[in-house]
């Protein structure tokens, strides 16, 4: 019984990192860019597809996390650049704004889904990379999911820490709780709403990296992973990043305990969750 408990819990941990990594950075790209990305699924499938990509040249994958975490922080900045920045500049307020770039991210999504079946094929893709057990108070575990859970934590917590130690964080947190005082102040708004959305990007390139590690992956992903990282946002509050985090390691706990209770229905617990969420509590945890 206690192994059982064990192996619920660490499984529900490795899906709660996951989990985390992503939402805070959808946290990040709404609650300061404003933009509710639908294709934030995208840049995990990029990720994943990317670490895969690159192990067929023998490059390690977490080696490769200094590969595919800047490459879809460039692509996520400069759509913002191009894409968003003009769409913000054009519209009448911003719940206008936030309409038409949730259209936007829509498009995005079936672009770059539609780019990556062509460069890799609608087949399932999978790598093995430390897929030896480990015993962890008698419970056996792959390696890789323990090494993807110990990266998936310890990204989400240098990412927290950036955000509230660094200049630039509170750059960025000055922008997310007034864009016009901020600019006031000397902080170049455009700049740093096209950061945060790249960031977001890379943040979701790391965690498809990550997931690539422990299961097969293949170019229509991201949606699942949208789906399920906005469950995690409403959960932890929108636009709050500490409460992407704990949203994210609750919504893996959960999962894993329905997968062991009845594995077909872990996505039907989600979305019963995301409605009662939103009857009953629609601010999330630390949401205000």
């Amino acid at each position: 019984m206690i192994v059982e408990i064990l192996d619920i819990v660490i499984a529900g941990l490795l899906l709660g990192g996951l989990y985390a990594l992503i939402a805070m950075g959808l946290s990040l790209q709404y609650g300061v860019a404003r933009v509710l990305n639908i294709s934030h699924g995208e840049f995990i499938m990029l990720g994943a597809l990317g670490a895969w990509f690159l192990f067929g040249f023998g490059v390690n994958p977490l080696v490769s996390l200094a590969i595919c975490g800047p490459v879809t922080f460039i692509i996520g900045f400069l759509l913002y650049r191009t894409v968003f920045t003009r769409l913000r500049t054009s519209s009448a307020s911003i719940g206008a704004y936030e309409g038409s770039s949730m259209l936007a991210s829509f498009g995005l999504l079936f672009i770059i889904q539609s780019i990556a079946l062509i460069a890799w094929g609608s087949g399932i893709k999978g790598y093995t990379y430390l897929a030896f057990p480990v015993n962890v108070g008698g419970a056996l575990f792959a390696a890789n999911r323990l090494v993807a859970l110990a990266f998936a934590v310890f990204l989400g917590l240098v990412f927290y820490f950036f955000l509230v130690r660094t200049r630039l964080g509170k750059a960025i947190r000055a922008a997310a709780q007034d864009p016009a005082t901020a600019g006031l102040m000397g902080v170049n708004i455009n700049q740093v709403l096209a950061l945060c959305f790249g960031l977001g990007a890379m943040m979701a390139g790391f965690a498809g990296l990550l997931i690539s590690i422990c299961y097969p992956v293949n170019t229509t992903m991201g949606l699942e992973y949208t789906i399920i990282t906005i469950i995690v946002v409403v959960l932890g509050g929108l636009g709050s990043i500490p409460g992407s985090f704990i949203g994210g390691f609750i919504l893996g706990l959960i999962g894993s305990i329905v997968t062991y209770l009845e594995p077909g229905l872990s996505l039907a617990a989600y979305y019963v969750l995301f409605m009662l969420l939103l009857l009953v509590r629609p601010t999330g945890i630390l949401g205000k």
